[in-house]
């Protein structure tokens, strides 16, 4: 399953820690759809809220890496 019980993806529990990790980002957005991003837990929070919600100037490089493999995999998603 890509939730665990509270609806969180790997991708809502990597963001809601103090330090997230832009390795570990890396390798999940690499192993998951691009779609997951877009799923909100059992709080009506999509994971990038969480990075938001904590925002620091590491968060800010998190936030452009995430945005722009959500963006560009649905963009390419439309011509296959």
């Amino acid at each position: 399953s890509l939730v665990d019980e509270f609806g969180m993806t790997a991708f809502h529990v990597l963001f809601s820690t103090a330090a997230p990790s832009g390795e570990l980002l890396k390798v999940l957005l690499e192993k998951y759809p691009y779609y997951i991003l877009g799923l909100k837990d059992a709080n009506a929070q999509l994971a990038m809220d969480y990075l938001v919600l904590n925002w620091t100037g590491q968060n800010k490089m998190l936030l452009q890496t995430a945005l722009e493999k959500w963006l560009f995999s649905r963009l390419t998603s439309w011509g296959a």
